[in-house]
């Protein structure tokens, strides 16, 4: 049986300060949660292999920091991302609100090919809160106005619908990178070589 490919994907979690990106990715790469806040200075990442359509992929997850002084290191973090997880916390408007910004700072900072087709996923997260402030509805509505953007609603504290999300996410990132590989690497697949020599016609008799 033929080996998987193995891929490395990129992914970066924007989203304000505290809206639970950290906790996010920890509870889908490490399966922990904690309540203790700590406040992500600069950028870190985690890793994990997921297979999608039969291909052994590494997710290298980025968890960026949503304060304002950290956000001119952008660039560096947000080059070569293959998908970008936005997230915001269903018990502050303000923080999606600010969807919308961390959209177009997402692309001013990561200068992808194709902006207007770049793979989004928005998380609706901290849904086992019970002072929720945004509807479904009304972020579904946000997501339909933006080409249609795949939405979850998580809980990282209670591990809802963080597996599904990050799937998608997958799914996202490798359909975006397969994108990329056409166009950067196809003339690469095309290898002419001129040492080969002919060989000499076999006689069978």
């Amino acid at each position: 049986m033929a080996s998987r490919k193995k891929v490395l994907l990129k992914v970066i979690i924007l989203g304000d300060s505290g809206v639970g990106k950290t906790s996010l990715m920890n509870q889908y790469v490490n399966k922990k949660f904690s309540n203790a806040y700590k406040a992500t200075i600069g950028a870190d990442f985690l890793t994990r292999e997921v297979i999608v359509d039969d291909k052994l992929i590494t997710l290298q997850i980025w968890d960026t920091a949503g304060q304002e002084r950290f956000q001119s290191l952008g660039v560096a973090f947000y080059r070569g991302a293959d998908c970008c997880v936005l997230v915001y916390d269903v018990t502050s408007p303000n923080s999606f609100k600010s969807l919308d910004g961390w959209i177009d700072e997402f692309i001013i900072q990561s200068s992808p090919r194709d902006p207007g087709n770049f793979p989004f996923v928005v998380i609706g997260n901290k849904i086992d809160l019970e002072n929720r402030a945004v509807t479904t509805k009304r972020a579904q509505g946000w997501c339909q106005s933006r080409h249609n953007l795949p939405y979850f609603e998580t809980s990282a504290k209670e591990a809802i619908n963080v597996e599904q999300a990050f799937l998608s996410v997958a799914k996202s990132a490798l359909a975006n990178e397969s994108e990329v590989e056409l166009y950067d690497n196809f003339p690469d697949q095309i290898k002419l070589t001129t040492d080969q020599k002919p060989r000499p016609d076999s006689c069978s008799c």
